[in-house]
């Protein structure tokens, strides 16, 4: 699907696989569908790092985040482990997806199949300021369930 956003980037690619590269599903979507690149089963309460053929270059201060297939999730109870998990502009090996079957029945996934998603995502980086103490705000420390909800 041919996009025409003002804010395209070029990432460099290597496709190992007999799929076609990454697509966006519509032309708003944010995420590209990933498809496996081997057969596997994944049994209840199991995980497996599924292999997908491919190999980015990403420009610094990016990284592509994986994340799980809404279908999948619900029909199937299959979904990303470390989710989103993150491909770092420094990484150059091979893009594998851990999947984890919450599901009761084992999931094949085909060769060839969508089985996440990819969001490129700027980010920055953190340079440290250190302080005897933070400025206070109305919630102070309150923590989980702190509004009662």
């Amino acid at each position: 699907m041919n996009r025409v956003l003002n804010n395209n980037m070029k990432v460099k690619v290597v496709n190992k696989s007999e799929n076609t590269l990454p697509e966006y599903a519509t032309k708003l979507s944010a995420g590209l569908d990933i498809r496996a690149n081997e057969r596997v089963t994944v049994f209840p309460t199991d995980r497996k790092m599924v292999k997908t053929g491919l190999f980015v270059e990403l420009p610094e201060g990016y990284e592509i985040q994986i994340r799980p297939r809404s279908g999948l999730a619900f029909k199937q109870g299959i979904t990303v482990l470390n989710s989103p998990g993150t491909i770092d502009a420094d990484y150059r090996g091979e893009i594998g997806v851990i999947l984890i079957n919450h599901g009761d029945e084992p999931f094949v996934v085909e060769k060839g199949e969508r089985i996440c998603q990819m969001v490129l995502a700027k980010h920055d980086t953190i340079d440290w300021e250190e302080v005897e103490e933070l400025s206070t705000t109305e919630r102070g420390e309150g923590g989980f369930g702190h509004t009662g909800k």
